[in-house]
């Protein structure tokens, strides 16, 4: 496959770009443990945009898991097919805990994280270059992320899985707008309590 952009993504900071149809995104864990954001929108319309419960409505019909692996299909909240995961070494990822936020961080950790910097307010930098603001925060997955559910229905967040050089692919099914936080998270295990940077190739299909 051509490649068509390869990029470092600075530990805690955003990331966007379109992927056209047929095209494939490879998300690299360089150094491990490094939850990975992601939101998408479809280029045509952005009111058509990832939909978690959707995307497991979908997988649940078909016999599918509560978390995203190889096969799985993001749908829109259109119900439509936006990527496919084509290829994983993790093995699952998140798209239940949703991303962390400045609010989130103070009922969770405490008062003195409120200025912690957050996927959140990475999303919002990116969204801003298109257009959008809060009102197009949706849904989100969670590569890499370790959340596993609990016997009695709690999301915890563990130690990550993910390995040096661990990548996750995805297949873009329509024209389709990504936006990357490379989480800044250091409260919980998610990130190993250290950031890390990140790479992102895009080939062609």
């Amino acid at each position: 496959m051509s490649v068509v952009s390869d990029v470092i993504v600075p530990a805690r900071a955003p990331y966007s770009a379109t992927l056209h149809k047929g095209q494939v995104m490879r998300i690299v864990d360089l150094e491990s443990q490094q939850a990975v954001d992601a939101l998408f929108y479809n280029v045509e319309d952005v009111s058509e945009r990832y939909s978690a419960q959707d995307t497991l409505a979908s997988q649940a019909a078909t016999g599918g898991k509560f978390y995203l692996e190889t096969g799985s299909v993001l749908r829109s909240n259109e119900g439509r097919a936006m990527a496919t995961l084509v290829a994983d070494t993790c093995g699952f990822h998140d798209t239940n805990a949703g991303a962390c936020s400045c609010e989130a961080n103070t009922v969770r950790f405490g008062h003195e994280t409120r200025f912690m910097h957050a996927c959140r307010e990475n999303f919002l930098t990116e969204l801003g270059k298109y257009g959008m603001g809060k009102r197009d925060l949706v849904s989100n997955v969670n590569f890499f992320m370790n959340v596993p559910i609990r016997p009695n229905g709690e999301l915890t967040v563990d130690d990550g899985v993910s390995t040096p050089g661990g990548y996750v692919e995805l297949r873009a099914e329509m024209d389709v707008l990504v936006l990357i936080s490379n989480c800044p998270q250091v409260n919980n295990p998610c990130n190993g309590f250290t950031p890390t940077p990140i790479r992102i190739i895009i080939s062609e299909g």
